[in-house]
C-alpha cells in the first residue's frame, strides 16, 4: 500500500465519519424539521473556517451490545471557526449517533475544545441535542457530565459561553446550560427538564406533555431558564451572531465598537413617550428606542418578569447594557423575579466589560403576602449587591419616580453609580407624595374642616419640598437634571468621559451574593 492507497483511506474514514449516524438517521433528523450535527455548525460559522478537533475519538464501552455499534466521532462535533471574522470554539451534538447520549470520550471532546477556548480567550458555544446520559457506560457518563459542569463554573466569566437548545436536554444535561451565560431554545423541537414527563406522571400522577412540560414557551416564559427562544434553526443561529456582537470576546477585552450612526443625537420626540402623572402607564422600550442606535436593541429575557426590561444595544457604536423599569407591567415595581432577572444581567454586564445603563421608574418593591413569604427580602438584596459589585462605567437616568429603597437599589450613587440624571419631572422621595403626606400630616388633615383640600394642599407642599430631583441634586445623589431631549447626548457624553475608568474592590477569594 502506497502514500496513496493511506490518503484515500483516510478520506474513506472521514467519510463514514461525517455521515453520523447513516442517511436513514440523517433524514429522520430533518423530518422533526431539525439540522444535523454538522448543518448546524455550517449554518453558525464563516463559510470554510470550521476546523475539527478529534473527529476520530469513538467509545470503549464493550457492556450491552455497545462493542458491536459504531459511534463515529462518539456523538458529538467538535472544534474551532470563526463569526463575522471572530474566533470561537464549539461542539454539535449528533442525534443520529447514539441519540446524542453523552459518554466518557463525547465528554472528553467537549471538555478538549472548552479548554482550548479558555487558553485561547475565545467564546464557546454548546449546541446542544441529546438523550441525556449514555445509560450503557452509567458512572463514567455522570463523571463524564461533572467535568463539563466543572469547566462551565470554573471559565464562567472569562469567556462568554452561549448554550443553544436544538433537540431535546434533559436530566443531568440540563445544568451545563444554566451555568452558561445565555441559553436560546427552538419553538417546538427543542425541551429542558431535569424529569420528564412518564417520570414525573410515574412519581406525582401528573400528565403533561414535553413541550408543556419544557417548551421554549415554558422556559422563556415561565421559569425564566432560558433568554432567548425563536422559530427555527436558522433563527436561533442568527440570534447568536447578534448576541456575540455585544460582547468581547473574553474578560480582559471590550465588546467591539461599531461606527456611530449620522443624524443629529438631540431627540424632541422622547418628551411624549412618559406621561408626567406619575400613574400613567407607558413603554419604557419606547424611551430606549429613542436613546439607543436605531435599531441596536437586543432584549434579553423578553418573556420574563417583564415589570423589568434588560438588554444589549448601541450608544454611538459603544456596546451597552440596558437595565429599565416597565411601568405598564406591575407599575414598574421589582418583585422576586424581576429582581433575580436584574441582577444576573447586571452581572453579565460587568464581568465582560459592558457599561451599564439604568432607566429608572420604580415605585418600590412589590408588596405581598406572596412575595414576602418567597423570600422578596432576599431577591430584591441580589439588585443591590450586583450594582454595587459591578465596576464597568454605571450611568442612571431617572425618567418618573424614584421611591424608597428601589430607588437605593437602582444604581444610586451610595451603591456606586458613576453618574446619575434626572429629568426635570422625577419625584426622588421615600415613597410617593401622597402615601408621605398621610402619615406627616395625618394629624393637620384629621382636624382640617375640609380633610380632602388639607391632604390634596400638603401632597403639594411635600412635592415642591421633597419629591423633586433638585433636592437630590442639592445634595449630590443627582448629578445633573437635564433637558429629556439631550439625554441621548448625555449619555454620549458620559459613556466617552467614563471610557477609561477602572475600579477595584477589596481581594478576596470571591463574595457571597445572596441567593
Amino acid at each position: 500500500m502506497d502514500m496513496f492507497d493511506k490518503i484515500n483511506d483516510l478520506y474513506d474514514r472521514k467519510t463514514v465519519i461525517e455521515l453520523g449516524g447513516g442517511y436513514e438517521r440523517i433524514e429522520k433528523q430533518h423530518e422533526k424539521g431539525k439540522l444535523t450535527a454538522r448543518e448546524r455548525i455550517e449554518l453558525l460559522l464563516d463559510e470554510g473556517t470550521f476546523f475539527e478537533i478529534n473527529p476520530f475519538i469513538t467509545h470503549r464501552t464493550v457492556d450491552f451490545g455497545m462493542d458491536k455499534m459504531e459511534g463515529p466521532g462518539d456523538g458529538v462535533v467538535t472544534g474551532f471557526g470563526k463569526i463575522n471574522g471572530r474566533p470561537v470554539y464549539l461542539f454539535s451534538q449528533d442525534f443520529t449517533v447514539f441519540g446524542g447520549a453523552l459518554g466518557e470520550m463525547h465528554a472528553k471532546k467537549m471538555a478538549t475544545v472548552m479548554d482550548l477556548a479558555a487558553k485561547n480567550g475565545t467564546p464557546f458555544i454548546g449546541i446542544n441535542d441529546s438523550g441525556g446520559a449514555r445509560i450503557q457506560e452509567g458512572v463514567l457518563s455522570l463523571d463524564g457530565y461533572g467535568h463539563i459542569f466543572y469547566r462551565n463554573a470554573i471559565y464562567s466569566g472569562v469567556i462568554p459561553q452561549i448554550s443553544v437548545i436544538m433537540g431535546p436536554c434533559a436530566g443531568g444535561a440540563v445544568y451545563s446550560p444554566a451555568i452558561t451565560d445565555f441559553i436560546l431554545m427552538v419553538d417546538k423541537t427543542s425541551q429542558m427538564f431535569i424529569t420528564g414527563p412518564k417520570v414525573i406522571e410515574t412519581v406525582t400522577g401528573e400528565k403533561i406533555s414535553a413541550e408543556d412540560l419544557g417548551g421554549s414557551k415554558v422556559n422563556n416564559a415561565i421559569s425564566g431558564n432560558a433568554h432567548f427562544r425563536a422559530p427555527s434553526e436558522e433563527a436561533a443561529v442568527d440570534q447568536i451572531k447578534q448576541l456575540l456582537s455585544y460582547l468581547p470576546q473574553n474578560n480582559k477585552e471590550k465588546a467591539p465598537r461599531q461606527a456611530k450612526p449620522e443624524g443629529d443625537d438631540y431627540r424632541p420626540e422622547i418628551v411624549d413617550t412618559v406621561p408626567i402623572e406619575t400613574t400613567r402607564p407607558y413603554d419604557v422600550r419606547k424611551v430606549v428606542a429613542q436613546v439607543v442606535d436605531e435599531g441596536s436593541f437586543m432584549e434579553v429575557h423578553a418573556e420574563f418578569a417583564k415589570n423589568v426590561v434588560v438588554g444589549f444595544a448601541r450608544i454611538a457604536g459603544e456596546s451597552v447594557g440596558l437595565v429599565c423599569n416597565q411601568p405598564k407591567v406591575l407599575a414598574g415595581g421589582l418583585d422576586i423575579d424581576s429582581s433575580d432577572k436584574a441582577a444576573r444581567f447586571i452581572r453579565t454586564c460587568d464581568a465582560y466589560n459592558v457599561p451599564i445603563i439604568t432607566f429608572e421608574d420604580v415605585s418600590g418593591f412589590f408588596p405581598g403576602v406572596k412575595q414576602e413569604h418567597g423570600g422578596i427580602i432576599r431577591h430584591g438584596a441580589k439588585i443591590l449587591y450586583a450594582y454595587s459589585e459591578a465596576t464597568v462605567p454605571k450611568i442612571t437616568v431617572i425618567l418618573r419616580k424614584a421611591y424608597g429603597g428601589a430607588y437605593v437599589a437602582l444604581n444610586s450613587k451610595s451603591i456606586g453609580a458613576d453618574l446619575v440624571f434626572s429629568w426635570p419631572n422625577a419625584e426622588i422621595a421615600v415613597m410617593g407624595a401622597a402615601g408621605a403626606a398621610n402619615i406627616i400630616f395625618a394629624r393637620e388633615i384629621a382636624k382640617s374642616d375640609d380633610p380632602e383640600a388639607t391632604r390634596a394642599a400638603k401632597i403639594e407642599e411635600y412635592k415642591e419640598k421633597f419629591a423633586n430631583p433638585y433636592v437630590a441634586a442639592s445634595r449630590g445623589m443627582v448629578d445633573d437634571v437635564i433637558d429629556p431631549r439631550d439625554t441621548r447626548i448625555k449619555l454620549i457624553q458620559g459613556l466617552d468621559m467614563l471610557s477609561n475608568k477602572q475600579e477595584t474592590r477589596p481581594e478576596k477569594k470571591h463574595g457571597n451574593i445572596p441567593l
